[in-house]
């Protein structure tokens, strides 16, 4: 997994409430045990329209959704795709959890938003429709035209994220410590 410090990135707006995985990645997609071939399946109804945001996203990593985001089914394909499409952060209102909790593992930021801020940021969009936003794992900050919006993250998802580690690369990079702790037989 990449390591996730700091994102700079305008931003795509798909302004829906209540996302469901299904209209993130289709169950037609979910034959895959890897993300080869899921970006095509992205949003794929609504990239069906040529007019569709999607489709005019450039470079942009960052989605910013509405209220609720990848409700629907657990699917961990749901971030795969959004990953393989090149996003790297949701910023939205709310995440369901299911959802939030497989974009954390898998190296795809959530980051909710109180409604202040939220509402800040989409008029900053709406006057600046190729907004500059800065996500700032460390800090917990989301930052734009000298805004700042603070977000939380649970703590060991963060420091895996920061580190680039799955779970499992979390505690292969501690090995050392880990041997340590054996070595003196399991004492502290």
């Amino acid at each position: 997994m990449k390591p996730f410090l700091e994102l700079n990135s305008r931003v795509v707006p798909l302004l829906r409430d209540d996302v469901d995985t299904d209209q993130i990645i289709p169950a037609k997609y979910l034959t895959v045990t890897d993300r080869s071939g899921l970006a095509e399946g992205l949003f794929e109804s609504w990239r069906s329209d040529p007019e569709s945001v999607l489709n005019h996203r450039g470079d942009a990593q960052i989605l910013v959704a509405g209220d609720n985001f990848g409700c629907g089914s657990s699917r961990e394909h749901a971030p795969w795709a959004l990953l393989a499409g090149g996003y790297r952060c949701v910023i939205a209102r709310s995440f369901a959890d299911i959802f939030r909790n497989n974009a954390l593992r898998n190296g795809l930021l959530p980051v909710a938003l109180d409604d202040a801020s939220y509402d800040r940021l989409l008029e900053s969009l709406h006057q600046s429709p190729e907004l500059e936003v800065c996500v700032d794992l460390f800090l917990c900050q989301v930052s734009f035209e000298g805004q700042l919006a603070k977000f939380e993250v649970d703590d060991f998802a963060r420091e895996c994220m920061l580190g680039g580690h799955d779970t499992i690369g979390y505690l292969l990079s501690k090995s050392d410590e880990i041997a340590a702790f054996e070595t003196r037989g399991g004492a502290a």
